[in-house]
């Protein structure tokens, strides 16, 4: 069945799904690393771990929901390892680790995650998700201060190659990228060297400092930071799938590939966007090949951690910003309009954007939760809760 469901625009979209979680989220793991001293073969493992187990959670999510389920790393949880390391030791992270895909595992099989995406409106779920895109979109156009020729030949080529070969313009834009990355000198390849990666395993330590500063802090970002955005992204699609097998199977793979120092495994937010689309594809039940073939890119990426590390961090940051803006567009022109289009709380849903959009933190928790959490509030003040002078009138 799924020779015939194959398609070039597809597998296209799960390969820049996994260049753009490589070339970008993958850069916090570096900086965790630098200030933990780790040494190359250790982050190696590191990559090794978040790959194959999001390569494995999502091929089989994908062939099992036929849907498009984009599986990656949780990267708000990363980033609490540059604030965390060197005080806490990798033994501890690892232990913080193990805690909370269990309690993960705990809230996907209550069912109580599902009971709340239920309650969530329409509009704040694609406002909330426009405004997660929406810098990135904003980022692909910063970029021509600092690379010009790099940002405007990509942006030539991206409404060009669009209007001409639609289903392939992705990967044509990602070429002609490349390629002017080293035409102006900004790509060296020349360190890049393919090897096999051997992971290494790491033996857990548990301290009530570690689980309280780590594990319960990465159980808040994943749900709210990963798990409540990406499930608004497939029902917002169109696919009304439960969130606890997706949920149950991340927290599993989460458990096994901690021992190897692989952060724990989400559903993807971001890029699970540019799988979900019609860039994907047209027909909406072919596009979990998509979400296998992402899979299957980070099945490859893990045995050659090492070598992918080198090949990504060898093009300049412009490139990617630029491809992750342009690659997004569709799925923020379709966010948006979704948000407007709700005009029984379009208000509400436009604060939610807003509140989303501005990259805002408080008490620890992203603008994502803070987005839905302001965007409901407005939602029940504004367009439920009615005033005694408007229940007479």
């Amino acid at each position: 069945m799924m020779n015939k469901d194959w398609s070039v625009s597809a597998v296209t979209a799960g390969f820049l799904a996994v260049l753009i979680s490589y070339s970008g989220p993958l850069i916090i793991f570096y900086q965790a690393a630098q200030v933990a001293n780790m040494p190359n073969e250790m982050i190696a493992s590191w990559v090794w771990g978040i790959s194959i187990g999001a390569a494995i959670s999502g091929i089989f999510l994908s062939w099992y929901l036929r849907a498009p389920v984009v599986t990656a790393w949780s990267a708000p949880g990363t980033a609490l390892l540059v604030t965390l390391f060197p005080d806490i030791s990798l033994n501890e992270v690892v232990g913080a680790y193990l805690i909370a895909a269990i309690i993960i595992l705990a809230i996907a099989l209550s069912g109580y995650f599902d009971k709340l995406m239920h309650h969530i409106p329409r509009g704040i779920a694609y406002g909330m998700m426009a405004g997660i895109l929406f810098p990135f979109g904003i980022n692909a156009f910063k970029s021509a201060s600092t690379m010009p020729l790099l940002t405007f030949g990509m942006i030539f080529a991206y409404v060009l190659l669009k209007r001409f070969y639609p289903r392939y313009f992705l990967i044509l834009v990602l070429l002609v990228g490349i390629a002017l990355a080293g035409f102006a000198g900004n790509a060296d390849l020349s360190s890049v060297e393919i090897r096999l990666t051997t992971p290494l395993f790491i033996a857990p330590e548990w301290s009530i400092s570690a689980m309280l500063s780590l594990a319960i802090p990465l159980v808040l970002v994943s749900m709210t930071g990963q798990f409540l955005p990406g499930m608004a992204i497939l029902h917002g699609a169109g696919y009304k799938i439960p969130a606890r097998p997706i949920i149950a199977v991340t927290s599993l793979a989460s458990f096994v590939v901690a021992f190897f120092g692989g952060i724990t495994i989400v559903i993807a937010a971001i890029t699970a966007a540019l799988c979900t689309g019609k860039d994907a594809h047209e027909n909406p039940e072919k596009r979990y090949v998509a979400g296998i073939a992402n899979g299957v890119f980070y099945l490859i990426g893990g045995c050659f951690a090492g070598t992918i590390v080198l090949l990504f961090t060898a093009l300049p940051k412009a490139f990617v910003a630029v491809l992750a803006g342009l690659a997004l567009i569709g799925a923020i022109m379709a966010n948006l309009m979704g948000a407007i289009n709700e005009a029984d709380h379009r208000e509400a849903s436009i604060i939610t954007f807003l509140a989303t959009a501005s990259g805002m933190s408080f008490l620890g928790l992203g603008s994502a939760f803070w987005g839905v959490f302001i965007g409901a509030f407005a939602y029940l003040i504004l367009h439920r809760t009615k005033l005694p002078s408007e229940k007479s009138a």
